[in-house]
């Protein structure tokens, strides 16, 4: 990546250490670097009056007046939009941890490095940069109320679109992940963000719910029908599986539309399906005895009680994105991905990575041994009719 036209900070105590970042920089280069000793000059950088504006920050935590931590979080409460780099001379899992600081403050790090920072440790940094979204593309979408949402439902213009799930031992398409879209006549085709609050906040989430069972078994038995006995995994609301009905009506639409149960699964957050109440458990069970999957989604994102985790009667673990981005470069992040996966493998369930946006992410996670992968380096939702000619493709790739 050319990096000629940004303009970086270098705030480094030491005043060698200081001059070889400034040097690395340019053997890479930058053109632009401007360089502080401390963090209060630091952060004078960042404000209005001082041009040109900061890119790429990389910031010392052993900075004097102001340390490291302070500075980020001083930058933080500015709505700072540099990406940051870090470098300490802690190890890494501590550097790890400063890392999720920041980002739990908000910023897009490019990454932390323990000292001493070589080319090749800055170069992989800086090849994850990616310019700052312009705030008009930032800009909410249209926003709807219950009433618009409804009236969408009732014209028919909500469908699932479909995300495959892979197995990576073998790189055949195992499933299929319905995602809610809304073909809107004016707007285009919206996601979630642009209905889901209407739904929620009116207690009706239910109504999507079963606008996607319906047209998701629907597609399933299409895709059958065309020779893809593919199986389907769709989302549902814990208060949509409350409801004293939901058995029979599943039951009636997997039977009108001639499918088997254990050709579809339900995946509910891990924040719902971990609970010790008696009748949702029984709910659950019931879901399991009739043959259809259960996945947790999300999981990792909860407090998880692994006792309680032990007695749900789940076939998948979810793994969140979160333990999956960027795993294969972080040792503390790798490591917490393969105890999920080594928990999946003592209970004898099977394991989905979701978020898998890269190559490398694929190959570390078939080194761990993962059961299923999703994300946007295999393919991105899709809808129906879209899905038979992306599968011809995927099996002439593999």
């Amino acid at each position: 990546m050319d990096i000629g036209h940004l303009h970086f900070l270098v705030a480094e105590a030491d005043p060698s250490q200081r001059l070889t970042l400034v040097e690395l920089l340019g053997s890479l280069g930058a053109s632009q670097v401007t360089e502080v000793p401390d963090g209060h000059t630091a952060l004078r950088c960042f404000q209005d009056s001082f041009t040109p504006t900061v890119n790429v920050a990389i910031i010392d935590l052993a900075l004097p007046g102001m340390d490291g931590l302070e500075l980020i979080r001083q930058l933080a409460a500015m709505n700072c939009r540099a990406r940051l780099i870090v470098v300490g001379s802690q190890p890494s899992n501590l550097m790890f941890s400063v890392e999720t600081m920041a980002q739990a403050y908000g910023f897009e790090l490019l990454g932390a490095i323990s000292k001493p920072v070589s080319a090749a440790r800055l170069q992989a940094l800086l090849d994850n940069y990616v310019p700052p979204r312009l705030a008009s593309s930032q800009a909410k979408g249209p926003s709807f109320t219950f009433s618009d949402v409804g009236i969408g439902m009732q014209a028919g213009q909500f469908e699932p679109f479909f995300q495959p799930k892979i197995e990576l031992e073998t790189g055949q398409v195992k499933g299929l992940e319905a995602f809610a879209r809304w073909r809107h006549p004016e707007h285009g085709m919206l996601g979630p963000g642009s209905f889901i609050d209407a739904l929620e906040q009116n207690n009706r989430i239910d109504f999507l719910d079963w606008s996607m069972i319906e047209k998701s078994v629907k597609a399933c038995r299409r895709f059958h029908d065309q020779g893809v006995p593919i199986s389907i995994s769709i989302n549902l609301a814990p208060e949509t599986l409350a409801h004293p009905a939901f058995m029979q009506q599943i039951s009636a639409c997997v039977g009108r539309h001639r499918v088997m149960p254990d050709y579809i699964t339900f995946e509910m957050p891990e924040s719902s399906v971990l609970t010790t109440d008696p009748s949702f458990l029984e709910r659950l069970v019931r879901l399991r005895m009739a043959g259809y999957g259960l996945a947790i989604d999300d999981y990792g994102t909860g407090r998880s009680n692994l006792q309680l985790l032990a007695r749900i009667p789940f076939s998948e673990l979810k793994i969140d994105r979160s333990f999956v981005d960027g795993a294969s470069k972080k040792r503390a992040l790798g490591t917490v991905l393969s105890s999920c996966l080594g928990l999946a493998r003592s209970l004898d369930r099977m394991s989905v990575a979701v978020g898998v946006e890269t190559k490398q992410d694929w190959d570390f996670l078939q080194g761990l041994g993962c059961t299923y992968a999703q994300g946007y380096h295999i393919a991105s939702p899709m809808e129906a009719d879209a899905f038979p000619g992306w599968l011809e493709d995927w099996r002439l790739f593999f």
